[in-house]
């Protein structure tokens, strides 16, 4: 007997071109909207003006964020942690109820794929041409066309990447840079950074970075339950499939195996063959169907967003939205209210005013003139509030303890001044050791603002 041959099994399968086809319909003109929506808030944030800075501005330089008229400083990375935790839980709330809405209209990676496919398809035509670009042999006139792509993706990926950058840098500030050719090095290296990315993911990788690279499609299905709303296809209106002819007499489904699904699918996948995780629910294919139902004279939805439940129990959509607010989106719902309520209390109110009382550690406490006792200190005060105050200290704690330094400090607007602080209290009027005093701060101009900071005076044995 001859040997069985032995089996291959490929590690990599190299990637197949994929022209996603354009097809115009609701989804699409949703899709376009919230690429207008995202791109205009991105490029156009940075310019925003604030109390004469930049509204929106992360100044890891001077360690500052400022979030229109909110300044957080390294004490306040709470705020930003709720941030996250409060985007977290809406990612799961929507995922829950749409499934990958997140990811077929509102991500970066899609929306930076349809603008590069746009230019893509201004600069070498449809689907059909495009194809036939690529098979072409080389020649002057398929070179420019590729060449005339390239440069236009990159114009895009280099404005993305200065925009980028000018939400860490101010981008008035940089734009004098580019203007006299003074760019730093970290300024450089993080725009062509971000421009690469840009480039490279939405003109070259596009679906692989779906497929592959994205960790959301590997764990979007533990999110996933019966009644999630998905892009479906009705197998049992569209199956046995078959052309338009053999479905005019009844013995076929309402599919005509037209591959209209396939050919405007970005990732290519086949809706036909059931949820994928390749599918990032952009509904292009619903768009597609429609558009064939219309021409054929058929009842749209053969391709459709509904839930598993749905289409095994042929729920109407007044029963499909009912149970969307089902126990766990409830419960993602009241968790995320919860977070958010607790969040804006704690900005409402929190105290633009922050106070360390640092004692100097070279002199433990000492014996000056007249048999006083003498502590010094330093006043680390943070004022993040966007206008400048004089702040009246008080110390109390200890019978005659007073300030021999000045009582009041000017601190500007977002600034961090360092005081010095020298306390005296009467030999005797403290106990030997440590005891225990508190450092008072209060705006002049507003007493409703104040911090008390304890610190220890220190009377030598």
């Amino acid at each position: 007997m001859n040997a069985p041959q032995p089996q291959v099994i490929k590690m990599y399968a190299a990637r197949e071109e994929i022209y996603p086809r354009e097809i115009d319909g609701r989804y699409a003109r949703l899709r376009w909207l919230f690429v207008w929506l995202t791109q205009l808030a991105f490029y156009c944030t940075p310019w925003l003006q604030w109390n004469g800075r930049q509204a929106l501005l992360f100044d890891l330089g001077a360690r500052k964020f400022y979030i229109f008229g909110l300044v957080l400083w390294p004490q306040d990375f709470i705020y930003l942690a709720l941030l996250l935790i409060i985007s977290a839980y809406l990612l799961f709330l929507a995922t829950a109820v749409a499934g990958r809405v997140w990811c077929g209209f509102t991500c970066p990676q899609t929306v930076y794929t349809e603008i590069f496919l746009w230019i893509e398809r201004k600069i070498e035509g449809k689907r059909s041409a495009r194809i036939a670009l690529d098979r072409q042999p080389a020649s002057l006139a398929k070179y420019g066309k590729k060449t005339a792509k390239h440069l236009a993706w990159g114009a895009v990926a280099l404005w993305t990447g200065f925009t980028f950058v000018g939400y860490f840098t101010p981008i008035t500030h940089l734009m004098d840079e580019v203007a006299t050719l003074t760019f730093g090095p970290w300024e450089w290296f993080w725009v062509l950074f971000y421009s690469f990315a840009t480039y490279g993911n939405a003109g070259w990788m596009r679906e692989q970075v779906c497929k592959y690279m994205c960790p959301y499609a590997r764990f979007q299905s533990s999110m996933f339950d019966r009644d999630t709303l998905i892009i479906t296809y009705d197998s049992k209106r569209g199956e046995p499939r078959g052309p338009l002819s053999k479905n005019s007499n009844g013995s076929g489904g309402s599919c005509i195996d037209c591959s209209m699904c396939v050919q405007v699918c970005p990732t290519g996948i086949d809706i036909r063959k059931g949820l994928q995780y390749e599918c990032i629910g952009c509904a292009a294919c619903v768009d597609a169907c429609n558009t064939v139902m219309d021409k054929t004279g058929q009842a749209r939805g053969l391709i459709r967003y509904s839930t598993e439940r749905a289409m095994e129990d042929h729920l109407t959509p007044t029963e499909i939205r009912l149970r969307a607010f089902r126990p766990r989106v409830k419960i993602y719902t009241a968790v995320l209210g919860l977070i958010v309520l607790a969040t804006c209390a704690a900005l409402y109110l929190r105290t633009p005013l922050k106070l360390d009382v640092i004692r100097d550690r070279g002199s433990m406490g000492r014996e000056v003139e007249d048999g006083m006792i003498e502590n010094v200190y330093r006043l680390q005060i943070m004022n993040t509030s966007e206008q400048a105050h004089v702040y009246k200290i008080a110390v109390s704690g200890i019978d005659t303890l007073a300030q021999v330094t000045a009582d009041r400090v000017t601190v500007e607007a977002t600034e961090t001044k360092g005081y010095p602080m020298r306390l005296r209290a009467a030999h005797g009027a403290g106990k030997p050791g440590s005891n225990k005093i508190e450092v008072t701060l209060t705006a002049v101009d507003d007493p409703s603002l104040h911090v008390k900071e304890s610190a220890v005076f220190i009377v030598p044995r």
